[in-house]
C-alpha cells in the first residue's frame, strides 16, 4: 500500500571543523589541530521523535535538532575539544519520545544529555518582504510568504548532565520515564530514570546471567521497544531474539523470570534461518520482524505475552546477499502497512505480509555513483516522518539527509469500502484518484488519457494541520474529504473547489477519531472534541462551519471505526466494545441518525482497538419493506418485509481484527437468548472487500441487480458477484464468489470445513477489485534513470501498461483478469450452472472471449504438467463448457497458437478432429479461424501442400474478398514449396492467372501476384509453416494477433488482454 514517489529532497547542515577521534593521543591531537582544516560533517546517527515533528542527527562532534514540516535545522550544539577528549566522540543519538531530552552515546561509554525546550514566543527563519509586490502573488504563494514571515518555533538546547556507564554500552534506547542501557562488562540491562522515583532511586539493574531464558555469557547487542505493545525485542551476541516485558507490578513476576524483566526466546539460528542482527515491532498487526545475517527477514506473530510467537512469514530481497550486503536497519511505517529495510548497498520495501514494493537494486550503480546519489547505493539509518508520507535516510560517510516521499493507499488511514473500490491514494500534500472505474471497460482506456485525477490539498490547511491522517472518497467518486492532525476539509471533483473552515479555532477544536464516510453529498465524521465523542454530519452544499452542521449524535465512548452498509445503514463500533446500528433518515429539509439496534461484543472481541474494519451481511428479506413490481406476464407484486430494528438479530457480522477476518453469526439458545458464534475464516489479511457494501457505486451498471432481480432469482449465482467476499493476504487475491455458502459453513455445528476460496495470483500490489470489469487493479513503482538527467526518480505518470516492459513509464497501472479463476472454481466443483450464469453478466465485455481462452490455456498447461487421471481431469469439463459459446472455435484455435505443439495432442484428445473443426469453421464463414485449423491439420495429418482443404480455403477467401488472407495463404504455400509449383497449381485449379516462375533462389524469393489476386493494400504479414508450429517466432495471422504488442508498439489500454 506504499509506493515511493519522485526524487528525494536533500538536506544538509552547515559544515563544521573536523573533530579528532577518541583513540588519538594528545600529541596527535595537537598535530591535527595545527595541520588540518578539513570539515567533518558525515552523519553518524538519526533519531525521530514519537510524533514525528522533530528529529535529531549527530556527527562525531555535533548534535543537530531538525523540524520535519518543513525540514529545517532549528538548533545545534557542538561539543568542545575538552569534552571530546574526556568522553569520546559521538557514536549514537537518543531522543526521549516527548522531545524534551536528547542523549548522545560516546565512544568511551558516556551518555551526554541535553534539555530541549520549545519557546512559543521566539521564532527563527523569519523572512520579511521589503517590496510592494505582495498583492501580485498567487494564493498559494501568499500562504507560503505568510508562513515564511511567521517563521518556525525556536528550540533551546541546554547541557543537562553526563552519565558514566562503567560497564560499557552495548546499546541503549530512550523511553518516556527512563533510559534502558545494555552493558557489556558485566552483561546486564540497566534502567536509568530521568528523575528519581518516590524512594529516591534512579537506577535498577538486571544481570543477564540471572535470567534463566538467556545464555549465561550473552550480551544484548540490539534493543527495540514499542509503547503500544509494551514490549522489547532483544538480540544477543549468539543471534537469538527475545520478546521481553518489563514487570511494573509485583503481580507480574513469575517463577523462572528475572526481578525486572520477563522474556521468551522466539528466534535462534538454525538450518532454516540465520542469526538475528536487527529487529522491528509492528504493533498494528502484532508482528515482530527479525533481520537476519544473510539479508532475509523473518516475521513472527505475537499472539500473547506468554511466549506464543509462531512464524508468520519470511521475506527475501530481490537480489542476492552479495548484492544487498548486511541489514543496517528495519522500520515499519506508523500505520504498520509497510516495512522498509535498509541494507549496506541499498533498500527494499515490502507490504505488511510480504508483497515486494519499490527497491533501489534495479538502479544502475555506475550511473548512481556518477550522479552521487548515495540514497540508491547505501543506507545507514532511517525514520518515518509526516505520518508515514516520508522517510528520511542517512548513508555511510555522507553529510546529506535524504527525504524520500511515498504515496500510500487511503485504506491505511480510513478503512472504507469506497476507498478500496475507487483506489484513492495520497501523499503528504496531494490526493490521487483512479478514473478507470468510470469507463465502460478497461479496453476503452486510451494510453494517452490520464487515468488519475490529481488534487493539491490546500496549503493553509496543511500548514495548520499537517500531516494528513486520513482521506475518504464518496462511493460515486464525486467528493473526497481529508483529515489532518485536527479538523477536516472536503473537495468536489466536479466543481474543483475545496471547502475548509474559515475559523481556525473551530477547525482545531476537534480531531477525527474513528474515520469518515460519505452518504450522497453528506460527510459523516466520527470526531473527538476532547470533552466528548460524537458523530457529525456536514453537507457539501453548505459552508464548513459548526453553525451549518446538519446533525450531531453523541457517543458514550470514542468510535473505533464507522462503515456505511447498504443504502442507509451506518455501523459504528466503539471502544466500549459495542456495535451500534443507525439508520440515516433523510428528509427534504433535514437529516437524522436514528439508532435502531446495538450488539454487545464483550467476551467476543478482547481488544476493541485491534479492530480495523467492520461490516455485516443482512439477509435479503430483512433489508427493507418494498413493493416490487416484476416485469412478468401477468404483472405481479411481491412484498419483502423487514424491520430495521431486527437487523442486529439477523445480520452476520464481519470483523477484521489485526489480520484475522472473523465471522460472527447470531444464534438462539433454548431460552431464546441471542448469542454469537465466532469463527476465523482468513489470516494474514491486509484488506478485504465485501461487494455487498459497494452497491451504491454501481447503480448504472448491470453488475448491480435491482431488488426485484435479486428477489426473483432462484440461484445466488444469478446475482453475478454481487455478494462476493474478497481479501488480499500479501501474495494472492482470494475470493468467495457467494457469501451465503460461506455463512452456511460457519453456522454449521461441528466446525464444518469452510468452502475453499478462489485464489488469483498477482505480480503487483492490488488496490481494488473492479467487479463490473472482471479485473483486479493495482499499481507498481519503477525507478527511472535517464542520461539527460543527473538524478533518478520514481516517475508519477500512471498508465495502463502492456505486457512488455514499458520503456518510459515508471508508475504503472496493472490489471489482472479474475474471471478465468472463478470459472475454474465453479467447473472444478461441477457447478456449470453457476459458471454459465456468471458468464451471462460479463458476456458484453470486449475481452470476454479472451477470458475464456485464458481459462482453457491455464487448465491445459496444468494438465500437461500434472497428467491427471481421466476421472480427475478438468480439461474435458472446460471444453464442454466452452462449446456452449459462439466463439468456441476461435477460443480453441487461439489457444493452439499460444501453446507448444506437444500440447495439441492433449487438447484434441477430447475434441472433434481438426478436420471437423476446419469444416465447421468454413461452414460458418470463419475463414481466418479455418486457417488456424489448417495449421493443426497439416501438423497432425501431414497433408499434401496442395491439399483440397487449402484450395477450398483459398477459393472462399478470394470469393469473400479477404485479400490479406489470400496473401497469407500464398506465403504459406511458398513456405511449403519454395519452387512455387504448389502455388501455381493452386491458382490454376482456381482458374486464376498464375504468377511467373521466380528467377531468384532461396526462401526469401517474393511472390508476384496476378492482378486478379492483388490485395488493395500491401501490408506485410507472416504465416507459420506446419514444420515450425505455433511456437515459432512467426505467428499465423489466420487467428487474431498475439496478446500484447511487439516491443516497438505504443502502450495500449490494457496490459493483459489487448488483442
Amino acid at each position: 500500500m506504499y509506493w515511493p514517489l519522485g526524487a528525494p529532497r536533500i538536506f544538509a547542515a552547515p559544515s563544521r571543523p573536523k573533530s579528532p577521534k577518541a583513540d588519538e593521543t594528545q600529541a596527535n591531537l595537537s598535530e591535527k589541530d595545527d595541520q588540518e582544516d578539513e570539515r567533518d560533517t558525515a552523519l553518524l546517527g538519526l533519531q525521530a521523535s514519537r510524533n514525528g515533528q522533530i528529529f535529531a542527527t549527530i556527527t562525531s562532534s555535533t548534535l543537530d535538532i531538525w523540524q520535519t514540516t518543513p525540514v529545517v535545522l532549528i538548533t545545534s550544539v557542538e561539543r568542545s575539544k575538552t569534552s571530546l577528549q574526556n568522553y569520546g566522540h559521538n557514536v549514537a543519538v537518543l531522543l526521549r519520545p516527548d522531545c524534551s531530552i536528547a542523549a548522545v552515546q560516546t565512544s568511551r561509554g558516556f551518555l551526554v544529555t541535553y534539555n530541549l525546550t520549545f519557546d512559543p514566543a521566539s521564532r527563527v527563519y523569519q523572512q520579511i518582504r521589503t517590496d510592494d509586490k505582495a498583492h501580485r502573488l498567487s494564493p498559494t504563494s501568499k500562504v507560503s510568504a505568510e508562513e515564511a514571515r511567521f517563521g518556525q518555533r525556536e528550540i533551546h538546547i541546554r547541557f543537562r548532565m553526563v552519565i558514566k556507564v562503567d560497564a560499557g554500552i552495548g546499546t541503549a534506547i530512550a523511553l518516556d520515564d527512563e533510559l534502558v542501557v545494555a552493558t557489556e562488562k558485566p552483561a546486564a540491562v540497566q534502567c536509568i530514570r530521568w528523575s528519581p522515583d518516590s524512594k529516591n532511586n534512579q537506577t535498577s539493574t538486571e544481570l543477564l546471567n540471572k535470567l534463566p531464558w538467556m545464555n549465561k555469557k550473552s550480551i544484548v547487542l540490539e534493543m527495540v521497544y514499542d509503547r503500544a505493545m509494551s514490549l522489547f525485542v532483544w538480540i544477543s551476541t549468539e543471534g537469538k531474539a527475545f520478546a521481553v516485558q518489563k514487570m511494573i507490578k509485583e503481580s507480574q513476576k513469575a517463577e523462572g523470570q528475572g526481578k525486572i524483566f520477563r522474556g521468551y526466546e522466539f528466534h535462534a539460528a538454525s538450518d532454516n534461518v540465520s542469526p538475528a542482527v536487527k529487529a522491528a515491532i509492528n504493533a498494528r498487526f502484532s508482528l515482530l520482524a527479525i533481520g537476519c545475517g544473510n539479508g532475509d527477514i523473518v516475521v513472527y506473530s505475537a499472539r500473547d505475552y506468554a511466549g506464543s510467537l509462531p512464524l508468520s512469514h519470511k521475506l527475501q530481497p530481490p537480489v542476492s546477499f552479495a548484492t544487498t550486503g548486511s541489514i543496517t536497519f528495519l522500520s515499519y511505517s506508523p500505520d504498520g502497512y509497510c516495512l522498509f529495510v535498509g541494507y549496506e548497498n541499498g533498500w527494499v520495501t515490502w507490504s505488511v505480509y510480504g508483497k515486494l514494493g519499490g527497491h533501489s537494486f534495479g538502479a544502475s550503480r555506475d550511473t548512481s555513483r556518477e550522479n552521487d546519489e548515495q540514497w540508491l547505493l547505501s543506507t545507514q539509518s532511517g525514520n518515518w516522518i509526516g505520518g508515514g508520507s516520508e522517510l528520511i535516510l542517512t548513508t555511510a560517510n555522507d553529510e546529506n539527509i535524504w527525504a524520500l516521499e511515498f504515496a500510500k493507499s487511503a485504506v491505511t488511514g480510513c478503512f472504507s469500502p469506497a476507498n478500496i473500490s475507487r483506489t484513492l491514494l495520497h501523499t503528504s500534500s496531494t490526493l490521487m484518484m483512479f478514473n478507470g472505474h468510470d469507463a465502460a471497460d478497461i479496453m476503452s482506456l486510451s494510453s494517452e488519457d490520464s487515468l488519475w485525477t490529481h488534487v493539491e490539498i490546500p496549503q493553509l490547511f496543511l500548514i495548520n494541520q499537517r500531516p494528513i491522517r486520513c482521506a475518504v472518497v464518496s462511493p460515486d467518486g464525486r467528493y473526497v474529504a481529508v483529515a489532518g492532525r485536527r479538523g477536516l476539509a472536503h473537495y468536489s471533483f466536479h466543481s474543483g473547489r475545496w471547502k475548509t473552515f474559515d475559523d481556525l479555532e473551530a477547525e482545531s477544536s476537534f480531531m477525527i477519531r474513528g474515520g469518515m464516510c460519505w452518504y450522497q453529498h453528506i460527510l459523516i465524521a466520527a470526531v473527538d472534541t476532547g470533552d466528548q465523542d460524537e458523530l457529525r454530519l456536514y453537507s457539501r452544499e453548505s459552508a464548513l462551519n459548526d453553525s451549518f452542521l446538519l446533525h450531531r449524535e453523541r457517543l458514550t465512548s470514542p468510535a473505533v471505526t464507522i462503515t456505511l452498509c447498504g443504502e442507509d445503514s451506518l455501523l459504528v463500533y466503539t471502544y466500549e466494545n459495542n456495535l451500534y446500528h443507525y439508520v440515516i433518515n433523510m428528509k427534504s429539509s433535514s437529516i437524522q441518525l436514528i439508532r435502531v439496534g446495538q450488539i454487545g461484543l464483550h467476551g467476543i472481541v478482547r481488544a476493541p482497538a485491534r479492530v480495523r474494519a467492520v461490516t455485516w451481511y443482512v439477509p435479503e428479506n430483512q433489508l427493507s419493506k418494498l413493493t416490487l413490481t416484476l416485469s412478468l406476464a401477468p404483472l405481479m407484486s411481491m412484498a419483502v418485509d423487514g424491520d430495521p430494528s431486527q437487523d442486529v438479530a439477523q445480520a452476520s457480522v464481519l470483523f477484521l481484527v489485526d489480520a484475522k477476518l472473523v465471522v460472527m453469526q447470531p444464534t438462539e439458545d433454548a431460552n431464546g437468548s441471542r448469542k454469537y458464534d465466532m469463527r476465523i475464516i482468513a489470516n494474514d489479511v491486509e484488506y478485504f472487500s465485501f461487494t455487498h457494501d459497494r452497491s451504491p457505486l454501481d447503480t448504472q451498471t448491470t453488475m448491480n441487480p435491482t431488488l426485484a432481480d435479486r428477489a426473483g432469482s432462484k440461484h445466488p449465482a444469478t446475482l453475478g458477484l454481487f455478494d462476493s467476499l474478497w481479501y488480499f493476504d500479501g501474495q494472492k487475491i482470494h475470493c468467495w464468489p457467494e457469501i451465503q455458502e460461506l455463512l452456511k459453513a460457519t453456522a454449521a455445528e461441528g466446525n464444518k470445513e469452510l468452502p475453499e476460496p478462489t485464489s488469483i495470483p498477482v505480480d503487483f500490489y492490488p488496490t481494488s477489485i473492479a467487479i463490473e470489469k472482471a479485473v483486479v487493479v493495482g499499481t507498481e513503482s519503477e525507478l527511472l534513470q535517464r542520461r539527460d538527467l543527473q538524478f533518478a526518480y520514481w516517475r508519477y505518470v500512471m498508465r495502463v501498461s502492456t505486457r512488455h516492459k514499458p520503456p518510459v513509464h515508471a508508475k504503472i497501472l496493472k490489471t489482472q483478469l479474475f474471471l478465468p479463476s472463478i470459472l475454474r472454481h465453479y467447473l472444478a466443483a461441477s457447478d456449470t450452472t453457476s459458471a454459465l450464469n456468471l458468464c451471462h453478466h460479463y458476456k458484453d465485455l470486449s475481452y470476454f472471449s479472451h477470458a475464456l481462452e485464458l481459462l482453457l490455456h491455464t487448465v491445459l498447461d496444468e494438465e500437461i504438467d500434472t497428467q491427471p487421471s481421466d476421472d480427475d481431469a478438468l480439461l474435458p469439463t472446460v471444453l464442454s463448457f466452452l462449446s456452449s459459446f459462439p466463439d468456441f472455435l476461435d477460443i480453441v484455435v487461439q489457444c493452439t497458437r499460444k501453446t507448444e505443439v506437444r500440447s495439441w495432442q492433449t487438447l484434441f484428445k477430447t475434441l472433434p478432429s481438426p478436420e471437423e473443426l476446419f469444416e465447421e469453421s468454413l461452414q460458418r464463414g470463419m475463414l481466418k479461424t479455418a486457417g488456424g485449423y489448417l495449421i493443426v491439420l497439416h501438423t497432425f495429418e501431414k497433408l499434401d501442400p496442395g491439399s483440397e482443404q487449402c484450395i477450398r480455403l483459398l477459393h472462399k477467401a478470394k470469393a469473400a474478398g479477404e485479400w490479406e488472407l489470400c496473401k497469407e495463404l500464398a506465403r504459406f504455400l511458398m513456405a511449403l514449396d519454395e519452387s512455387g509449383d504448389t502455388l501455381r497449381d493452386a491458382m490454376k485449379r482456381l482458374e486464376m492467372d498464375p504468377p511467373p516462375t521466380p528467377h531468384m533462389n532461396g526462401p526469401s524469393s517474393s511472390v508476384i501476384f496476378s492482378p486478379h489476386l492483388s490485395p488493395p493494400t500491401a501490408t506485410q504479414s507472416q504465416f507459420v509453416s506446419p514444420s515450425t508450429g505455433p511456437s515459432s517466432s512467426q505467428n499465423s495471422s489466420f487467428a487474431t494477433s498475439p496478446v500484447g504488442p511487439s516491443p516497438g508498439d505504443e502502450a495500449s489500454a490494457v496490459d493483459y488482454f489487448s488483442k
